[in-house]
C-alpha cells in the first residue's frame, strides 16, 4: 500500500519527512490539501491533521500529523537503512538540532515571508524587523557550525536525522538571501547534491517560481481574509519579540491570521 503524505512543497516540515521517506526507499504519494491557508479543515485532511497543518501521514488505517512524530514512526515502521545515530547521546543531540530548526529557525524564515512575501510590514518597521532577523540567522549560523564542528555531517559519520532536520530550514533562509560560509556552507553543499535533499528541493523551486498563482493574488486573498497565515506558538513569539506587535494587531483587526482550534470531533 502506497503512502500517502498530505504535504506542501514549500514546508521544510514536509521536506524533511519526504527525504526520510527517500532516504529509506519508501514509496509515497503527496497531496496538497485544496483548502490549506484558509483555515477550514476538508473531511479526509481533517481526520489525518486535526490541526490543520502540514505534513500528515497516512499509512493505511494509520494517521500522523506533526513531523517530528511522522518521523519517529518512520524510523520504527522502517527501522533499515537507520538514520538516528546508535549512540544515546548523540541521539539526543540530533533531536535537539531538531527541534531548534522546527522552533527558533523556522520562525525566522516564517517571518521574513510575512514581511517580504506578503507585505505585513513596509518602510522603518519592516527594515527594523528585518534587521532583528538577520543578527538572529548570523548567530545561528555560529551555532550550527559549532554544533558541525568536524563532523563531515551533522548526524556523524554519515548522513542521516541530523541533516535531513537542518538542510530544508537552511535552504529557506539561504532563498532570502542568506547564504552559509566556512564549514556550514561546505556541508550545505554537500547534501543539496544528495539525490533525496535535490528532489524535495527541486519540488520547492519549481512551485516557487513556477506557480500559475501571482504573489500579487495571494496578497489579495491575504488583504480580503480568504488566506490566513497561521501564527504558531514560536512564530507568535519570533514576531513580537522582533519588534513586530503592530504587525500582529493589524493581522487580528483584518482577521487575516489565524490560531489553532480545538481539534475537530465530528472527522
Amino acid at each position: 500500500m502506497t503512502i500517502l503524505l498530505y504535504d506542501h512543497p514549500l514546508s521544510p516540515y514536509g521536506q524533511k519527512v519526504k527525504i526520510a521517506l527517500l532516504e529509506k526507499g519508501i514509496g509515497f504519494e503527496t497531496q496538497l490539501p485544496g483548502d490549506l491557508g484558509s483555515g477550514a479543515r476538508a473531511a479526509d485532511f481533517a481526520s489525518a491533521s486535526p490541526r490543520g497543518e502540514v505534513p500528515a501521514l497516512v499509512d493505511g488505517d494509520v494517521t500522523i500529523f506533526d513531523s517530528s512524530i511522522i518521523l519517529e514512526y518512520i524510523a520504527d515502521r522502517w527501522p533499515e537503512p537507520a538514520l538516528l545515530p546508535e549512540d544515546p547521546a548523540e541521539r539526543a543531540r540530533v533531536r535537539m538540532l531538531e527541534d531548534a530548526m522546527d522552533t527558533h529557525v523556522e520562525a525566522i524564515s516564517w517571518g521574513l515571508s510575512e514581511i517580504r512575501n506578503f507585505g505585513r510590514a513596509d518602510g522603518e518597521l519592516a527594515k527594523s524587523i528585518e534587521a532583528a532577523a538577520a543578527d538572529q540567522i548570523a548567530s545561528w549560523y555560529r551555532w550550527l557550525d559549532s554544533e558541525l564542528g568536524e563532523r563531515p555531517y551533522f548526524n556523524g559519520s554519515a548522513f542521516g536525522w541530523g541533516d535531513l532536520c537542518v538542510a530544508p530550514f537552511v535552504n529557506g533562509l539561504v532563498g532570502f538571501g542568506f547564504v552559509p560560509d566556512g564549514r556550514l556552507g561546505a556541508w550545505l553543499a554537500m547534501v543539496n547534491e544528495r539525490d533525496s535533499v535535490a528532489q524535495v528541493t527541486e519540488a520547492a523551486k519549481s512551485l516557487a517560481f513556477g506557480s500559475a498563482i501571482s504573489l500579487d493574488a495571494v496578497r489579495e486573498l491575504l488583504e480580503s481574509g480568504q488566506f490566513k497565515r497561521e501564527y504558531r506558538d514560536h512564530r507568535l513569539e519570533w514576531m513580537i519579540a522582533s519588534g513586530g506587535l503592530d504587525v500582529v494587531l493589524t493581522g487580528l483587526d483584518k482577521g487575516n491570521i489565524r490560531f489553532n482550534e480545538p481539534f475537530a470531533t465530528d472527522h
